[in-house]
């Protein structure tokens, strides 16, 4: 039996979440046979992770064209463009009915553990290109296959991962040791269990960003109902006008809407800020509590619970035998990160991108969605659509289409980066400063997603 040659090996997409479920549905315009591997048991299974966490953005952002188009025969009908879903709602009314139409195009229950040329580590150069891919996956009974593909699309995110309690990017001493007592998610306080672990006591909030603002607003309509409930909010940095974001300035009116949420959390006497606060260690007091140790030795009072908001991390484990071209600082590839930078840039002043700034020195290799970004929290699902249209121009031969925009962000105004590391006086560069330090997970990052007013209920964040 005759080898498939190369155009008739599918494309790996890695992960069945907004992006890599849009990169399918590209690839399926484009006459191209994707494959997506999905770890979970459903689509979208890290968006359900944050299910009751509302996004900064409408439906009418939140819906892949090339995908509208495969659900279209399928009678479903697009949610009302102006309304802002929660991710529980994503998943169900978009992303869900969107891996079904795509049907055995998508498994479940697959973990990719490695991605390789065929027969060449990342040593050996004879030959490299014109090898086709190896992707590694273990099933959820243990069993193991080998798949051979064309290209690879990875756009399994930075949910899996995320950021420790440690200023220098490490966990904190002791921060494993009382993992019970941590958290890592914005806490859904609309279930039961997890209402009854935070009511009535002290959490430390930990961030400076999106996330961190909604667990704070949440704490805070907990305190009103539960006696005893009380945030304390640990940020690296001090108190200025940029803290809280752009507040009514915001063009995204439910993120400043969410900042402002916060602030009131504070000057209504449910939270208050420990600021200057770069995490070193995690003790036990006497009677078993949690004591935050700062590096300049200060210690707070005890807390009960600690909820850590500190951002996201790509895992590039499985990558280890591909030639990556990564950022030194972002673990972005290298020709997107200044375009990206948080110091820079927010949400709506990435310029829309594509496979020119997405490429590897590993040809047909691809990051993309959050985990392109690496630790830059400022994405949009729009720019994560653009990036996996041309993509999938490029991976069909057509490098006009390819490299032809066809994105036009909304400019987010206040979005604003991280600023000077060391800034406490954010007054003296408005722009620098003006939404968050960047700790948060993302003006715009699937994980941390929000709204405030409009009428809804759910807790917001920081949505794309």
């Amino acid at each position: 039996m005759n080898a498939p040659t190369a155009d008739q090996l599918p494309v790996v997409v890695i992960g069945a979440g907004p992006i890599g479920l849009a990169a399918a549905a590209h690839l399926v315009e484009r006459g191209i046979e994707p494959l997506v591997l999905e770890a979970g048991p459903t689509a979208a299974t890290a968006v359900r992770d944050w299910s009751h966490v509302r996004l900064f953005s409408t439906w009418a952002e939140l819906v892949d064209p090339a995908a509208e188009k495969l659900l279209a025969p399928t009678g479903w009908i697009r949610p009302d463009g102006t309304m802002y879903p929660t991710g529980g709602d994503w998943a169900e009314r978009y992303l869900q009915p969107l891996a079904d139409v795509l049907g055995n195009r998508v498994r479940f229950g697959v973990t990719v553990t490695g991605a390789a040329r065929a027969g060449r580590d990342r040593i050996v150069d004879s030959g490299r290109d014109e090898q086709p891919f190896t992707v590694h996956l273990t099933h959820a009974d243990g069993r193991e296959e080998r798949i051979t593909a064309r290209a690879v699309i990875d756009a399994s995110g930075t949910w899996s991962v995320p950021g420790p309690i440690g200023a220098d990017g490490l966990p904190a001493l002791g921060e494993r040791a009382a993992a019970e007592h941590i958290s890592y998610r914005v806490p859904d306080l609309t279930d039961p269990a997890v209402r009854a672990r935070y009511a009535g006591r002290r959490i430390a909030v930990v961030g400076s960003g999106a996330s961190a603002f909604t667990a704070l607003a949440s704490l805070a309509d907990l305190a009103k109902d539960e006696d005893g409930t009380y945030a304390v909010w640990i940020l690296r940095r001090g108190i200025g006008a940029g803290t809280y974001g752009g507040g009514e300035s915001d063009e995204l009116p439910a993120r400043g809407a969410l900042g402002l949420r916060a602030k009131a959390a504070v000057e209504a006497g449910h939270a208050t800020a420990a600021t200057g606060f770069r995490t070193e260690a995690v003790e036990r007091s006497a009677d078993g509590r949690l004591v935050l140790v700062a590096e300049d030795g200060r210690r707070l009072d005890p807390v009960d619970e600690i909820v850590v908001l500190t951002g996201f991390r790509p895992d590039l484990s499985f990558l280890s035998e591909i030639r990556l071209g990564l950022d030194e600082r972002l673990q972005a590839p290298t020709a997107l990160a200044p375009l990206i930078d948080p110091n820079v840039h927010s949400c709506g002043t990435v310029y829309p991108h594509g496979v020119n700034e997405l490429s590897h020195p590993e040809k047909d290799v691809y990051l993309v969605g959050m985990k392109s970004y690496g630790r830059a929290p400022t994405f949009l699902a729009m720019t994560g659509y653009e990036q996996v249209r041309s993509i999938a121009a490029s991976l069909a031969g057509d490098q006009e289409a390819a490299e032809r925009v066809e994105l036009t962000l909304p400019e987010t105004g206040v979005c604003g980066g991280a600023g000077l590391f060391d800034d406490s006086d954010p007054d003296s560069d408005p722009d620098s400063d003006a939404a968050r330090s960047g700790e948060g997970g993302g003006c715009c990052a699937a994980p941390t997603t929000l709204q405030i007013g409009i009428g809804a209920p759910a807790p917001s964040g920081g949505g794309c």
